[in-house]
């Protein structure tokens, strides 16, 4: 057998990147697959045909790979994170009284 080498880009200050995904996508991507792995043995336990298991687990295991890859390419290392605290900033503050404005002795 013979041995992978995979190259991780990493330089001074950089977030490491591998196979084109960035920073936490690579936990993202370790996270999904590893439920995929729960959700197979789920499905097989529960007395699934292994052709249908793996089909399913085949085509969701594709479409979370490529929303991955999407969200790596549109967000980048920092950006998802801002992106869900810019969601969590009020569009407006509203008051129902003058109670706060009232200078207090």
């Amino acid at each position: 057998m013979s041995n992978s080498v995979y190259q991780i880009n990493k330089g001074i200050n950089q977030s490491i990147e591998f196979k084109g995904l960035k920073a936490q996508y690579i936990w993202y991507l370790g996270g999904g697959v590893i439920a995929l792995m729960i959700l197979f043995a789920i499905l097989y336990i529960a007395g699934l045909p292994s052709f249908i298991c793996i089909g399913i687990i085949g085509i969701s295991g594709t479409l979370w790979v490529l929303k991955i890859y999407k969200m790596s390419q549109k967000y980048g290392e920092h950006g998802m994170m801002k992106a869900l605290a810019k969601r969590q900033i009020p569009k407006a503050v509203k008051c129902q009284s003058r109670k706060i404005f009232k200078m207090e002795k």
